[in-house]
């Protein structure tokens, strides 16, 4: 396993202080590779929508139907 060393701000240390003392993190190595999980679980998501997006074809409304759309549901 590689290592890695970062200098943070202290209120960001003191957060993840917080975080391993409730017990969902066993230490900073823990909670930080938690945050990529979830970083690169977003990344893959967002890839995903585009992909579906671009897979459905075009749309025949404007960006002004859209907005209007939107409106109306509100």
């Amino acid at each position: 396993m590689a290592t890695l060393n970062i200098s943070i701000p202290d209120e960001m240390r003191t957060w993840i202080d917080k975080q391993i003392e409730s017990g969902r993190f066993a230490n900073a190595s823990d909670y930080i590779r938690d945050l990529i999980r979830h970083n690169q679980s977003e990344k893959d998501a967002i890839k995903m929508a585009l992909v579906e997006g671009e897979l459905s074809g075009e749309s025949e409304l404007t960006v002004l139907d859209i907005i209007k759309q939107q409106k109306s549901k509100s």
